[in-house]
């Protein structure tokens, strides 16, 4: 998420101020660069983020461990996570008409850690979402933060949440409006706010536990954790799934892996077998798999690659130094902020078109 990268991606980095410069930035009127007085200073020192601070105590929280926490705790705590994020990804949403139709989120799911028609339909959307917004507030400067200041970064890590849930909300009625799982007429009032019940409770459910996980309980990123979680579950799934589909040419496994083998044992010609174990069209074949793996090898082959730039000290003459920096130094989040982006537009766009319908 946004707020995971390194502070000057987004060029947060260098305006930190001092404790004593956020003292004297409190009690006098700072312009800001237009030349007005900024948020932080108007309506006798209010600050926007001190909005925030009566929502503090109802918002869910994970307290930062006070120990150091062994790293098999941390194991513990992170396979509890992604077990709990694996049951919401397969229990389905209690109250929906269909998820036939065609799914506009596609190819997005992947990125998004959503599973459409459960519990976790929502993904880590509305956690991308927030910080995303809260970063390029504040790197806008619209919202003045000093994170040399405890209560401030506090503030922040608050309006983040508060956003957050705001966006689940909004994200489950845009659901339901949308006709996602069928016109409101067809759910029922009844069924349509259970909906919405139902994907905002699993939206703190991903927020806390991204929040468990970033405050030392767990091992590495939360959200890169439900992503690769969904990714390889998929692809588990994809290559030894045991169900079976008649496509018109018999009981086929779904499977690639377990495919292959049924078809090298029951068909009496072995080339032709192979040939449609590669190459078939309406299930996963291996061909499908082998790129897959490909891909994991190329990506972590590159992961390797670091630039390294020459640093020269402008103060003192003759130092020299060097920067590494990865090639793939932003690593997937672009991909992830423009997936949360066309995600939060189609809502938008759709809650938009179903509202005439709803009035007449």
């Amino acid at each position: 998420v946004p707020r995971h990268l390194p502070p000057s991606f987004l060029g947060l980095g260098s305006h930190a101020l001092s404790s004593t410069a956020a003292a004297a930035a409190d009690s006098l009127p700072l312009p800001s660069a237009s030349g007005l007085p900024s948020a932080r200073t108007m309506a006798g020192g209010f600050r926007v983020l001190h909005l925030v601070r009566p929502f503090l105590g109802f918002l869910p929280e994970v307290q930062s461990a006070d120990r150091r926490i062994p790293f098999r705790e941390k194991l513990i705590y992170t396979v509890i996570s992604l077990f709990i994020f694996l049951v919401c990804s397969q229990l389905p949403l209690y109250g929906i008409h269909s998820t036939t139709g065609a799914d506009p989120f596609y190819w997005l799911r992947a990125i998004l850690a959503s599973n459409r028609g459960t519990v976790m339909e929502l993904g880590i959307t509305p956690i991308v979402t927030s910080g995303m917004v809260m970063q390029l507030l504040v790197g806008s400067k619209i919202i003045e933060v000093d994170n040399s200041v405890r209560e401030d970064r506090a503030l922040l890590n608050g309006a983040q949440k508060l956003l957050g849930i705001l966006i689940a909300i909004g994200e489950a009625v845009a659901y339901v409006l949308s006709g996602m799982y069928g016109s409101v007429s067809q759910l029922g009032t009844g069924n349509a706010i259970l909906i919405i019940l139902q994907l905002f409770f699993a939206g703190i459910i991903v927020i806390c536990l991204d929040e468990l996980l970033q405050k030392g309980y767990g091992l590495g990123s939360g959200i890169s954790l439900f992503i690769a979680t969904n990714i390889c579950e998929n692809i588990i799934w994809k290559a030894f799934s045991p169900t079976t589909i008649n496509s018109g040419r018999g009981a086929e496994f779904e499977g690639a892996v377990i495919g292959l083998f049924h078809l090298l044992i029951t068909r009496t010609d072995k080339v032709r077998a192979l040939r449609e174990a590669f190459y078939r069209q309406n299930l996963p074949n291996v061909t499908n798999l082998l790129a897959t793996v490909l891909v994991f090898l190329i990506v972590i082959y590159f992961q390797g690659f670091r630039v390294v730039l020459p640093v020269r000290s402008r103060n003192a003459r003759g130092q020299q130094g060097s920067y590494p920096i990865k090639l793939f130094y932003t690593s997937n989040m672009p991909i992830i902020l423009h997936s949360a982006l066309i995600t939060n537009l189609y809502f938008i766009s759709q809650v938009l078109t179903s509202i005439p319908l709803l009035l007449f």
